[in-house]
């Protein structure tokens, strides 16, 4: 069956990321995939929380939030449950990349807006808060590179019996199987989110999806890499 916007399955929504879309925060990244838009900044300070002190360690953490305007019915300006679960793993997903130990006593925030949702808005945040922490860092020059590699994620889903490449809205709420999965770019796993939507699925049906989200991360990845060789612009 063909898909609403008539991709091939193991095809990827248009992706794009704008660097420098703020001019205040440290790191900046605009992500978009199709018709998901998530403003994702990076923001250091010079301090870390009160349990890291005198460790010599830095902290990077996530805060997320989809702005009122971002579905069709206005969201409520409150951290919801599900936001939190959702802030909780791209934080996890971005430390997964980072040597605490080579970041210095510093705290890295990365704020993930969702200024329009269709699906997809969490994997959207970490590939696009990977780019505004990359820059961020970049900016910091502290001599010493922190990063273990690079970070992106991406869903899939089962529908209409199909493994699918990066659900939108309408395919999610259908999917019989709907899956989120954070990987590096060298192709290890950081996380992987799967439920079963009412129908079960088998270990073939798994290990498809899990081909598929390698192939969406190393497309990712490619536009990450591209974006990152360049230097970002040192601020006044």
């Amino acid at each position: 069956m063909a898909r609403p916007d008539n991709r091939e399955n193991s095809e990827l929504r248009t992706l794009s990321f704008e660097r420098d879309f703020t001019d205040m925060a440290n790191g900046s990244v605009l992500v978009k995939f199709g018709r998901t838009h998530v403003l994702c900044t990076a923001s250091v300070e010079d301090e870390v929380p009160r349990w890291m002190r005198n460790t010599g360690k830095g902290w990077v953490t996530a805060e997320y939030n989809m702005l009122p305007g971002s579905s069709p019915e206005r969201i409520r300006r409150r951290q919801s449950g599900r936001d939190q679960e959702i802030q909780r793993l791209i934080g996890r997903s971005l430390r997964a990349v980072v040597d605490m130990n080579k970041l210095g006593e510093r705290s890295i925030t990365v704020d993930c807006d969702v200024l329009q949702a269709d699906g997809g808005t969490r994997t959207a945040a970490i590939c696009g808060g990977f780019v505004a922490l990359h820059d961020a860092v970049t900016r910091l020059n502290i001599g010493t590179d922190p990063f273990l590699g690079t970070c992106a994620a991406i869903s899939v889903g089962i529908v209409d019996g199909e493994a699918r490449l990066d659900l939108p809205y309408v395919e999610d709420v259908a999917a019989e199987v709907d899956m989120n999965i954070v990987m590096t770019g060298d192709g290890d796993l950081i996380e992987v989110q799967g439920t079963a939507e009412g129908k079960v699925f088998s270990r073939g049906q798994l290990d498809e999806l899990l081909d598929l989200g390698a192939l969406g991360v190393s497309r990712i990845t490619d536009a990450q890499k591209a974006l990152i060789a360049i230097p970002p612009a040192p601020r006044s």
